[in-house]
């Protein structure tokens, strides 16, 4: 006789009065005057299990069992009496009387109550076996699963192959930094752990395998921040001979019916397009939440002449940006809470957050209430609420300083107000999925610090067709055939037509300041593959991570990875990353230097 029969949450009405053999885990024991219930629980939901004391075994048994025992079951499925049914459940219209019970394993009292839905992530993460016993984390793991079947249905009706790329490799400069394998039989020499399959996924192009995909793990030891891991998940896609329109219709139809098998979500059909100016004009990020209803008014030209020396010494700044944000019936805003923003702002560097009521348009100045419409003058007040479009009961926030600290501050400020109980509560929001598709993106952005251009996306991305000389005689205005798909404000995957002709990619790299040996010695195996007749190619790599985190509507990425690493980069499970021994590492030629301690002034 097998094991099991049938599983706990699956068993229902259909198998009344058959005898069924179920495995699980004691969710809860209840003892009923006499009568013992126990919530079985498998990776399918719970069923009851009834065991009654004529059953002098089988009740002895159940009088010792407690949460979290692993048992077998054998017993009849009936009915639940009248008044005891749970529509909750597939199962909640049966119980199983039980005949047999078998303690396969019994438990030690678990640290937490599996139904406790207020514990640390500290708690979760060192007990994540437990913790992903948790039916919420059942559930995220197995739509993960789900997501990852669709995307290798779809890619493989779409003729893409899937082929593993090597994860130790060489370190190669990709924008954040290496993680570092020592080699043992190289004395002195590393492996890198791959930021991305890039390098090796154009490489498969110009070897004809015409269409590739990888699900694979990605590595970055970077600062983390809230939903950033050090190795996270990457669907990884490459495709020869298609134009950039091609690729990204084939790939939005992809995200489309991923939602629609996983989610029955009708995503819009086709996604809005924004270029990478306009999303940073009016919503000051190249990753606009657009469900919020908020936009930004350029401001500069009209503050330049101002009084007040917080917006004209900006507007006349190199690189400076003044900007307003309507907020229509703002102006009931209590000011706890303009100085709260005030506060949130500071975190993105502005240095603080002037604003307007607006109490009556018509009234001109005298109907504006704030500290620094003194400083302003009529002309710019009158621009100000045309360029607005301000009305009687709305709030205009301000910003004003370089074009980026702007942008991060009152881009975060948009998103804060729509997000806010304000703002739902006054139609700035809604709630409802708004992809969007943000291209044209700049090939180059300006270093400061390092005096000198670095590649927005990496530098294998395309420039746009007759943007080719801009490269090098006006890198700032060059444009690259590079795009994001974006979904409420996340960014969920992007990509890029590449170059596959090696005149293009020296300019690049002449206007990156990487010189002819330099190139050869970092990228070589990649240019001398461009030489033999590589093919237009280029593609794109989605986030797994943050693509099922917004459909669990999770609160991190870490709840939707098994076994993930906190903001540390640490590993409460296993206690990685951790010491190693003296003999390991005279192997590998390592020998360690005592940490210097840090000194904060």
């Amino acid at each position: 006789m097998s094991m099991r029969t049938n599983y706990c949450g699956l068993t229902n009405e259909e198998l009344l009065g058959q005898t069924v053999s179920l495995c699980g885990w004691v969710h809860r024991r209840r003892d009923h005057g006499g009568v013992i219930f126990i919530d079985l629980r498998d990776r399918e939901g719970l069923v009851q299990i009834v065991c009654n004391p004529d059953a002098v075994e089988v009740f002895k048994a159940a009088e010792s069992v407690r949460n979290e025992f692993c048992l077998r079951v054998t017993g009849v499925v009936r009915p639940r009496p009248d008044g005891t049914v749970n529509n909750n459940l597939k199962s909640g219209k049966i119980e199983v009387v039980c005949d047999m019970l078998e303690v396969l394993n019994a438990s030690v009292t678990p640290p937490f109550q599996l139904d406790d839905d207020n514990l640390s992530e500290t708690t979760r993460l060192t007990h994540r076996v437990l913790d992903l016993r948790r039916p919420q984390m059942q559930n995220n793991l197995r739509l993960r699963y789900k997501v990852t079947m669709e995307v290798r249905k779809f890619l493989d009706a779409n003729g893409f192959i899937d082929i593993e790329t090597p994860m130790l490799t060489k370190s190669t400069p990709e924008g954040a930094r290496d993680y570092l394998v020592p080699s043992r039989v190289n004395a002195g020499e590393f492996f890198a752990l791959p930021q991305s399959p890039q390098l090796f996924k154009q490489l498969l192009m110009v070897a004809n395998f015409d269409r590739y995909y990888q699900i694979t793990k990605c590595f970055r030891d970077e600062d983390l921040r809230a939903d950033r891991q050090p190795e996270f998940t990457q669907i990884d896609c490459e495709t020869s001979f298609m134009s950039e329109q091609e690729i990204r219709d084939m790939f939005e139809n992809m995200m489309r019916l991923i939602f629609k098998n996983t989610l029955d979500i009708d995503l819009p059909n086709p996604f809005p397009v924004m270029d990478y100016f306009e999303a940073m004009g009016l919503y000051g990020s190249d990753k606009p939440d657009m469900r919020v209803k908020l936009q930004f008014t350029d401001l500069t030209e009209v503050m330049k002449d101002v009084d007040f020396k917080v917006f004209s010494g900006a507007a006349n700044m190199p690189n400076g940006r003044v900007v307003g944000m309507r907020v229509p019936g703002g102006a009931n805003m209590p000011r706890s809470e303009i100085d709260a923003y005030t506060q949130f702002v500071a975190i993105y560097g502005a240095k603080g957050l002037a604003y307007i009521k607006v109490n009556e348009v018509a009234k001109g100045r005298d109907g504006l209430q704030s500290p620094i419409v003194k400083n302003l003058h009529d002309a710019a007040l009158t621009q100000i609420l045309a360029l607005t479009g301000a009305q009687d009961g709305d709030l205009i926030f301000f910003g004003a300083d370089k074009a980026k600290i702007v942008n991060d501050a009152i881009g975060a400020l948009r998103v804060k107000v729509g997000h806010s109980e304000f703002g739902k509560n006054n139609g700035l929001f809604e709630n409802v999925w708004k992809p969007l598709w943000v291209i044209d993106f700049p090939m180059f952005e300006y270093d400061e610090a390092n005096d000198r251009w670095s590649a927005t996306h990496h530098p294998f991305t395309a420039p746009k067709d007759g943007h080719e000389d801009l490269m090098e005689s006006d890198p700032g205005n060059c444009i690259s055939k590079a795009y994001d798909m974006v979904l409420n404000g996340w960014e969920l995957g992007g990509g890029s037509v590449r170059i596959h002709r090696a005149d293009v990619q020296s300019k690049v790299f002449r206007a990156l300041k990487i010189d002819a040996e330099e190139a050869q010695l970092k990228f070589g195996f990649l240019l001398d593959a461009l030489q033999y007749g590589a093919p237009p190619h280029g593609g794109l790599a989605f986030g797994l991570d943050r693509i099922v985190t917004m459909m669990t509507g999770a609160e991190s990425i870490r709840d939707v990875i098994a076994f993930p690493k906190t903001q540390r980069a640490q590993c409460l499970l296993t206690q990685a990353p951790s010491a190693v021994d003296e003999k390991q590492l005279r192997e590998l030629h390592i020998r360690l230097r005592a940490v210097e301690p840090v000194i904060k002034g």
